[in-house]
C-alpha cells in the first residue's frame, strides 16, 4: 500500500505538468499576436462601458499571463524520469491501459521508456 502511494506521488506531478502545459486548440498564439491584441484592448478601453471594460481588463490579465508562460521554458525531465520509473508497475497494479495514458497526454516515447506498450506488456 505504501508503495502504491509512493508511485502515485511520482506519477501525479508528471500528469499534472502535462495537463498544465498541453497545447491549446486552435491557432497557436505568439508573443507578437498577444502584444497586438493587448494594444487593441488598450484602444478599446477608452470607449467601453463598465461591463465591457471589466471583460477587457480580464482578457488583458489572461493575455499577460499567457505571454509570461510562453516565455517560460518547461522542463518536464525530472517529473518524466520519476514517471518512467514507476508507471509500468503502477499501471499493471491498477489496470491502466496504454490508451488511458495516451488520452492523458503521455507521449508514446515516454510510455515506451517506461516499458508500457499497446500490447500491455
Amino acid at each position: 500500500m505504501a508503495e502504491g502511494r509512493a508511485q502515485s506521488r511520482s506519477i501525479a506531478p508528471y500528469l499534472e505538468a502535462l495537463e498544465a502545459h498541453k497545447p491549446k486548440r486552435g491557432r497557436k498564439r505568439t508573443p507578437e499576436s498577444i502584444d497586438k491584441r493587448l494594444a487593441a484592448i488598450d484602444r478599446e478601453l477608452d470607449d467601453a462601458n463598465q461591463i465591457k471594460r471589466l471583460s477587457l481588463v480580464q482578457e488583458r490579465l489572461d493575455l499577460l499571463e499567457e505571454r509570461e508562460n510562453l516565455q517560460r521554458d518547461v522542463d518536464l525531465s525530472q517529473y518524466e524520469d520519476d514517471f518512467v520509473e514507476n508507471a509500468k508497475s503502477y499501471g499493471e497494479r491498477k489496470g491502466i491501459s496504454y490508451q488511458a495514458w495516451r488520452e492523458l497526454g503521455v507521449p508514446a516515447a515516454v510510455l515506451k521508456r517506461a516499458g508500457i506498450t499497446r500490447a500491455g506488456s
